[in-house]
């Protein structure tokens, strides 16, 4: 089953100040999603509504709407900066 993707307006900026080629892998993981929502390796965050898939040391967060197969993509960031907001 095929979900659709959603990516926010602040995610679409932060994409696009990734590097080129980190960009291309994150894109690519982000695509993945609308396959299997939930890959090996992806989390459920605590704290806040959402979940995670990590691509090297950069993160992506984002809400899984099963009833609408939806995935809407909400912040992609370092480790370090993405769980502060």
């Amino acid at each position: 089953m095929n979900y659709s993707l959603f990516i926010s307006r602040k995610a679409q900026k932060e994409l696009a100040r990734l590097p080129i080629r980190l960009y291309e892998c994150v894109v690519a993981a982000i695509r993945e999603l609308a396959e299997n929502p939930r890959p090996s390796g992806c989390r459920k965050l605590s704290g806040r509504e959402g979940w995670r898939i990590r691509i090297g040391d950069y993160r992506v967060i984002y809400q899984i709407d099963d009833k609408q197969n939806k995935i809407t993509v909400r912040h992609v960031g370092h480790r370090r900066e993405i769980y502060r907001k």
